[in-house]
Formats: C-alpha cells, structure tokens, sequence
C-alpha cells in the first residue's frame, strides 16, 4: 500500500535529516546527518454513504477540515477522485 492521502496526495518528505548531537568537542565528533523519511499521519478512515462502506487512508489534517467533515456526515456525496487508489506515479 502507498503511504499517500488519497484526499490530498500528501507522501513523505524525502529530504528531511537525522541529526544527533554528540555534545563533544572536535571536528572529529561532528553530529552525523543520516538521510530519513517524515511520513504523513496516515488514518484509515470508513465512510457509510447510501451506496455502500468505502474505506479511506486519510491524512489526519484532512479529517479535521470541514469539506471532509461535511464528506463524512453525509450533507455532501463522496468525489470520485477520492475513491481512486493512491499511487506513486512511478
């Protein structure tokens, strides 16, 4: 499964760093800088429509707006691109 927001098309920052400092002195002990990832806050999400369950991976800043809200209790239908599985594009 891919870890992006079928909502939003959000996906982890590649570019982010590992830093430890070390608190010593000396060129030679200079904090290390690996490379990480910072995933988004992924939820699964299940939303009852009137034509049926359809499950969601959602970011979690997503499930507080009021579009996805207002989604979620029915006043407005469920948009197709939503319903679509996420993908890299790869």
């Amino acid at each position: 499964m891919a870890k992006i927001c079928q909502v939003t098309g959000k996906k982890g920052n590649t570019t982010a760093k590992f830093i430890r400092n070390r608190h010593s002195q000396g060129w030679k002990y200079k904090a290390p800088h690996k490379n990480r990832t910072q995933e988004a806050n992924l939820q699964s999400v299940r939303l009852k429509t009137p034509t049926g369950t359809y499950r969601l991976v959602v970011a979690a800043s997503v499930i507080k707006s009021p579009i996805f809200n207002a989604v979620a209790c029915g006043l407005k239908p469920i948009p197709q691109e939503w319903l679509k599985k996420a993908s890299y594009n790869v």
